[in-house]
């Protein structure tokens, strides 16, 4: 597979950077997968994920898409503070701002487990949507909660307990929305405006989509490769 992509104009990376750089706010260290393919790049970030085998966290991912022009299918996982700091020197060096801008990946990271699940791309049904407001407030509440059970200084272990704890909470009559659902969309950026969120179901998958962006959650206990 290649490992590069065209952007169809410097606004396009802009977006891209601004989202890049709102999900290495929530996983300093983490990764984004790439796919590429069909004029789309949907890029993957994860907000929330089991660590382990015996560790059942649900699994939540944000995902926006972009138009871009490609000569063969990408599929890559990269640092996300490494293609942060790459889209960042590209936008320092375009001249024409409705040009196509050419995005060449870094290497491959190998330790995203997250990256192997396939969220599906059609078979989703409508639920009934949630508020904006309401995911907003769970989103407050629940950075609250960590940061105070949470002291500075905490173990890595500790802190990924309490977040799974926290954001593994499904919302009150929601039971397929889990908190970390909230945290996601606030976070990422795609709420605003106010309004209802759409919300999809299909099997133990659960979305919430708005028109900046969507969140993907996988309830607690399923195998990363279903």
């Amino acid at each position: 597979m290649t490992r590069e992509f065209d952007l169809t104009d410097s606004l396009s990376l802009g977006d891209l950077r601004v989202y890049l750089a709102r999900a290495a706010r929530v996983d300093d260290g983490g990764a984004v997968r790439l796919v590429a393919t069909g004029g789309v790049l949907a890029a993957y970030v994860a907000v929330l994920h089991p660590v382990g085998l015996l560790d059942s966290s649900p699994t939540v991912l944000g995902l926006r898409t972009f138009a871009v022009e490609v000569s063969e299918p990408v599929d890559a996982v990269v640092p996300l503070r490494q293609l942060v700091a790459l889209v960042t020197a590209l936008q320092d060096e375009v001249m024409d701002a409705m040009a196509p801008v050419t995005v060449t990946l870094p290497d491959d990271v190998r330790t995203a487990g997250w990256a192997a699940i396939s969220p599906p791309r059609s078979g989703w049904t409508t639920a009934d949507p949630i508020d904006d407001e309401t995911l907003q407030r769970i989103a407050r509440e629940g950075i609250a909660e960590v940061a105070t059970a949470v002291p500075t200084g905490t173990g890595e272990q500790i802190v990924h307990k309490v977040r799974s704890e926290v954001w593994g909470r499904p919302v009150a009559g929601r039971e397929s929305i889990v908190a970390g659902g909230a945290f996601a969309a606030v976070s990422l950026g795609f709420l605003g405006g106010g309004g209802g969120v759409a919300v999809y179901e299909t099997g133990p998958w659960t979305r919430l989509s708005t028109a900046r962006g969507h969140v993907l959650i996988k309830g607690r206990g399923g195998s990363l490769l279903r």
